[in-house]
Order: structure tokens, then sequence, then C-alpha cells
């Protein structure tokens, strides 16, 4: 994927299923490209609208539309969003991150597990 991401000004993912965070949008991300979804649960774990992409209401064209209009016709804004999209991937969802994030997961479940028995 970096590949095609190398080739792309914008990622864009009008999703309107609910999953957990899309992995091609942490791709995107940690290739400096701006991030343009849809604004449902998973899509704002990823993209900070106004600061790393834009979020746009699900099911809406226009919208959609015109957030694409001023990313195109704006370079700087893109290269901005990007390079801070790169940033938050990097704080916040690493391997390293991620790993720890789950393993005190489980550890909290197992120690629940062991108070009931």
């Amino acid at each position: 994927m970096p590949e095609v991401f190398a080739q792309s000004n914008i990622v864009v993912l009008p999703t309107t299923y609910g999953e957990g965070v899309p992995k091609v949008l942490i791709e995107a991300a940690s290739c400096s490209r701006v991030i343009v979804a849809t604004d449902v649960p998973g899509c704002r774990e990823i993209v900070r609208h106004n600061e790393n992409g834009l979020l746009v209401p699900p099911r809406d064209p226009k919208a959609l539309v015109n957030v694409l209009k001023i990313l195109i016709k704006d370079p700087e804004l893109r290269a901005k969003m990007g390079t801070r999209g790169r940033e938050i991937v990097e704080a916040e969802f690493s391997e390293e991150i991620v790993v720890k994030q789950t393993m005190e997961v489980y550890e909290r479940l197992l120690s629940q597990r062991r108070k009931c028995g």
C-alpha cells in the first residue's frame, strides 16, 4: 500500500459501516496522507477533523465533494494535515502502543475473572 499512497494526495473512505479503526486509514496517515472519511465510529478514532483530515456526514455526497474541492485546491493544507496524521499514528497507533493496550485489556479481563471465581 505505501506505493499506492505515494501516488495519492488524498485518501478517501466514505464508509457507512461503523467498524473498528479501519487499517487503511492508519496506513494512509502513516504515509502522511490527508484523510477524508465519514463521521462514523472507527473513522473518528484516527481522523481528527481539521487536524489530520476531514470528516463528512454519512451518505452526504455534496459534503464529500465540498471537502475534496478544498483539499484539491490547497496543497499546503494537505501537507500540513498529512504530517499531523503521521504524528498521530506514531504517538497512538504504533505496534508497541497497540500491543501494550491490548495486553492491558487482557490483564484487566483476567483480573475480573479471578475476582468472580
